[in-house]
């Protein structure tokens, strides 16, 4: 499946380049390579939200790579910063869709953008494969119904039962029906919101038991929504959330809304997953799958504007 161009990171990237980031380059371009520098990049970095571990670490690599290549202007120290992230946010692996049907659960709490991104990713991959969608979230009224009114405008058949259904029911059989039916993707929603992290563990357990009876064959995915404009604050309840779901995989949604895109460097680094999608606008073909080189591009361009 190709990747849109980079444009598209582009403009999604405009607030955060022109904002926090806009420091980071003229600080990078306009002064000495020195320890006042290094100093100042590393405050600078922590405030568009990069999170003070990971700051430091960009940091003294780059220190490092200044010494070891002799570097001496402020555009070689950016694009020696530039690939720095990149390698940063770079994902030792693709997702894995090998299986017959691939399923991908999807989670996260309320209001950070979950089912949107479900239409997102519909659309997305039903451009080249057979997808099926699941009302996994049967806890949250009305939520079957918002995911059906997304399935429509992805123009994807949609699996689900009323509230209070069981969840994992309801997957085993849109996982079941796909398999039967010679289904490619099976994107599944979940609850927002449970009462305790034993009832999060005890359900998505559950789910993934009842996703391999279903189709042996099957692979699973499980991929953690998350706000970029919560940024930091986000973090600390999606490491519990992660713990307890077994994620594999982050979708960054509201990219495009904040000046501190250095969220998504936090989140590769503080929940040691792969951000897998990234979501740019609110348009059913905004949800980007995540380039570590596009990103880093647009987020660190040169000074003429182009990456």
């Amino acid at each position: 499946m190709p990747l849109f161009g980079s444009k598209k990171w582009n403009d999604g990237l405009e607030k955060t380049r022109t904002g926090f980031f806009a420091r980071i380059i003229n600080t990078l371009t306009g002064s000495e390579i020195d320890d006042d520098l290094y100093n100042d990049l590393e405050e600078q970095l922590i405030l568009a939200d990069v999170g003070p571990e990971c700051s430091i670490r960009l940091v003294d690599a780059l220190r490092d790579t200044v010494r070891e290549k002799g570097l001496r202007t402020g555009e070689q120290a950016l694009a020696a910063l530039r690939e720095l992230v990149r390698q940063e946010m770079e994902p030792e692996a693709g997702m894995d869709l090998s299986g017959r049907p691939a399923v991908i659960l999807v989670i996260g709490v309320n209001g950070v953008g979950k089912t949107t991104s479900i239409a997102k990713l519909a659309n997305l991959y039903s451009r080249d494969r057979k997808v099926l969608l699941a009302a996994g979230d049967t806890f949250r009224a009305a939520a079957g119904e918002q995911l059906e009114h997304w399935a429509q405008r992805a123009n994807v058949p949609l699996v689900k039962a009323g509230d209070g259904a069981d969840p994992a029911a309801v997957i085993f059989d849109a996982v079941q029906s796909a398999a039967a039916r010679g289904y490619d993707i099976v994107i599944a929603d979940t609850a927002g919101r449970l009462h305790n992290k034993k009832g999060l563990m005890d359900e998505l357990g559950k789910i993934a038991r009842s996703v391999k009876k279903a189709a042996p064959g099957a692979s699973l995915e499980v991929l953690l929504v998350l706000d970029a404009i919560t940024g930091q604050n986000a973090l600390s309840q999606a490491q519990e959330f992660c713990r307890a779901a077994g994620a594999t995989g982050v979708i960054l949604t509201k990219l495009d809304g904040t000046p501190k895109g250095g969220c998504a460097v936090a989140v590769r680094q503080k929940l040691g997953l792969p951000i897998r999608f990234a979501g740019v606008g609110e348009g059913i073909d905004d949800l980007l799958p995540f380039s570590a080189a596009d990103f880093a591009a647009a987020l660190l361009p040169g000074r003429e504007g182009t990456p």
